[in-house]
């Protein structure tokens, strides 16, 4: 291997110091920032009032076990709502790709339920579904953590069939042309040849998707369910304290970084893959 040349380590050199002098400008860039942040917030005249509200030390370490206990609920909701929209929105997604005018009823029921529950707001839902279903009486009595699974996998799985549907659209129709003509049936060739190509185009929205519903499976409290949010609530109530809001959103915050880092790890990987022309 030939060794690189005066010229290229002088390159190499001044590029690996411009890039410890951007590191380095950019430290204390954001400690200037936030400094200046930090003073104007503790400047105004409420900020004594505000930090006995919000950021009470010892009320966030009293309301720490109830939040957490809580959260257990919400990440139980979270996966159990995350494999049922995963299932049912690739049903759905496929449903809507079906050609022929004889199952036009079908792709107009998916695409009536894709409009409607992707027009309502998710708080909407869970009443409906949490207040509204067991008002009927048909179905067995069932805790609000049930309930709020069910609303959150509707309204999901109407967002993310679309995504699915968008992926599965976008590969090129000479593959299913190809698939076919191997002998392959619909379903085959949706199974084996599409939907592999769909997914890896989609993935980056999917985990989007799921950042969201991450967030969103804190809306459960309002059916009762004492998840992180409902506890924290409890606790505010016992002390006018508003620290153990705080708490719970930190606690949702954490539960969300590892996948929003994945995803922006995930998509810039694919952005470079593009850019050097490979298959993805």
């Amino acid at each position: 291997m030939t060794a690189p040349s005066a010229l290229e380590l002088e390159r190499r050199a001044y590029r690996a110091r411009r890039s410890r002098r951007s590191i380095w400008v950019s430290i204390a860039s954001t400690l200037v920032f936030a400094a200046l942040i930090w003073v104007g917030v503790v400047s105004t005249p409420g900020w004594h009032s505000v930090q006995q509200s919000f950021f009470d030390p010892g009320e966030a370490w009293r309301a720490v076990p109830r939040v957490l206990a809580g959260l257990w609920l919400n990440i139980r909701v979270l996966f159990a709502s995350a494999a049922c929209v995963l299932v049912l929105s690739i049903l759905l997604a496929a449903l809507r790709t079906l050609r022929g005018a004889v199952f036009f009823p079908l792709r107009a029921a998916v695409a009536i339920y894709t409009d409607l529950f992707r027009g309502l707001p998710l708080l909407i839902v869970l009443y409906l579904v949490g207040f509204g279903i067991p008002a009927l009486g048909f179905f067995p009595r069932m805790p609000a953590g049930f309930w709020g699974t069910v609303a959150l996998v509707i309204t999901y799985t109407a967002y993310v069939s679309e995504v699915f549907r968008a992926g599965m659209e976008a590969v090129h129709p000479s593959q299913r042309l190809a698939a076919r003509s191997l002998g392959l049936r619909y379903w085959q060739s949706l199974r084996l040849v599409v939907l592999p190509q769909a997914l890896r185009k989609v993935t980056p929205a999917l985990m989007n998707d799921f950042v969201s519903l991450q967030k969103d499976v804190g809306l459960i409290s309002v059916l009762g369910a004492v998840d992180a949010v409902r506890a924290a609530q409890i606790q505010v109530s016992l002390n006018y304290n508003f620290t153990p809001y705080l708490v719970a959103g930190l606690c949702f915050v954490v539960l969300a970084v590892p996948m929003i880092r994945l995803t922006d790890w995930y998509s810039a990987r694919l952005a470079r893959r593009e850019q050097m022309g490979s298959v993805v």
